[in-house]
């Protein structure tokens, strides 16, 4: 029996089977009920996000484990097994640390991870299926997250399009309180751009999409104005910021708009990413002073500078992860000795117990004293000393002068 992580991810499996091993919100209580009737301790959290699914069990075996996770979503053993990964005791720590910490992540280094973990833990306390040593592990796995990103840089360079874009115009307004933003689009990307000024306070964001609808819909997340592309005219002049990311086959932006716009703004600078492939605004916009333009080249080129600084900051992280797993680890194996103290005084006091109660009926049927308190005595000696002269014994046999060696010191034999 170990503390067992079992799991599938990105880097293993393709999303068909990630889909398969999925637990939703309405089934994961229960499952983890289930999962956990399979452990000795009752202990079991499940971890199930849209890269990974990952089982945490605290005394299991790992092949028990995952022919339940087979068994629960009614898929082919051999299947599984072929995408699966299994670690056990400090791996088992050492993995649930670095995923934690964004080392296990597709994204190096990426925060969400860590608010998913922390609601697998939550949601495994509602369902009852933690105790002290997974609610010991996972309190340490989130100090330990915290501390690489306190201690190492890996959450401080942008690696996606999106986050690089907003970190440009933070390199160019000092503050972006006080900014205006005008987004193009309203696909994925520039909805997490969306996302990231929103964190960032910007003053305002305008929202220009082909289809009114869609945009307004996105504006609903994030306090948002929407228009349409034909109201662009109107507000670019109002923008400090423009960030553009459409399909759209021909530019939307062209020099003589933005030109006409800067006039209007008594040329205060504007600042234009252009994330779109073929480009939103014309290249010749980057001509115009006052007119700061970036296309997706630039922000590729921040975003592998980055991602080496972050594969740096990494490597720190790494070994905080060894270090610290290695000391829950000692904890783990205190908590042992302690357990086996317990067993060990516990044995020899039934055995005295049952000597003394022998004994005592001896007495009351008439026994001499003396006579039975010598028997007693050597009753109890012997039993005491059976079992560490048994492995005295078997250590002299084998020539095992190690394990001699500590018995010897365990039985305070080198004091005299």
């Amino acid at each position: 029996m170990s503390l067992v992580a079992i799991g599938i991810n990105h880097k293993t499996a393709t999303v068909d089977l990630r889909e398969k091993v999925a637990f939703s919100p309405d089934s994961i209580h229960d499952a983890m009920k289930s999962l956990a009737s399979r452990t000795r301790s009752g202990e079991a959290v499940i971890l199930s996000t849209c890269n990974r699914t990952e089982l945490y069990c605290n005394d299991a075996v790992a092949t028990e484990v995952i022919e339940w996770l087979a068994d629960y979503h009614d898929l082919n053993l051999q299947d599984l097994l072929a995408c699966t990964y299994q670690h056990e005791d400090q791996a088992a720590v050492k993995h649930l640390m670095r995923v934690a910490a964004g080392l296990d992540s597709l994204v190096l280094g990426e925060p969400q991870i860590l608010g998913q973990v922390k609601q697998a833990f939550v949601k495994a306390k509602e369902a009852g299926t933690t105790a002290l040593t997974i609610d010991r592990l996972f309190q340490n796995t989130f100090s330990v997250a915290k501390k690489v990103r306190t201690e190492t840089e890996i959450g401080a360079a942008a690696v996606s399009v999106a986050f690089a874009a907003v970190s440009m115009a933070k390199h160019i307004f000092s503050s972006l309180k006080a900014t205006k933003v005008l987004l193009i689009g309203a696909g994925e990307t520039i909805e997490l751009v969306a996302k990231h000024l929103k964190d960032n306070g910007v003053a305002s964001i305008v929202v220009a999409n082909r289809t009114l609808e869609r945009a307004q819909a996105m504006c609903q997340a994030f306090d948002a104005t929407a228009i349409t592309l034909q109201q662009i005219p109107d507000f670019l002049p109002k923008a400090d910021i423009v960030i553009s990311s459409t399909a759209s086959p021909l530019p939307i932006l062209g020099k003589g708009m933005v030109e006409k716009a800067l006039k209007t703004r008594r040329h205060q600078p504007m600042l234009l990413v252009d994330i779109a492939v073929p480009r939103d605004i014309e290249a010749e916009v980057g001509e115009l002073d006052d007119a700061f333009l970036y296309t997706v080249d630039d922000l590729h080129s921040i975003i592998e500078q980055n991602m080496a600084s972050r594969k740096e900051a990494a490597e720190q992280a790494e070994l905080i992860t060894e270090d610290q797993s290695l000391l829950f680890m000692e904890w783990l194996t205190s908590l042992e000795s302690v357990d086996s103290i317990r067993e060990y005084r516990t044995q020899s006091l039934v055995i005295k117990d049952e000597l003394v109660e022998r004994a005592l009926n001896k007495l009351a049927q008439g026994g001499d004293s003396e006579q039975v308190i010598i028997e007693l005595a050597n009753r109890l000696t012997n039993r005491l000393i059976h079992s560490p002269t048994q492995a005295l014994t078997v250590a002299s046999r084998q020539g095992d002068l190690t394990t001699l060696g500590q018995l010897r010191a365990a039985l305070g034999l080198d004091k005299h």
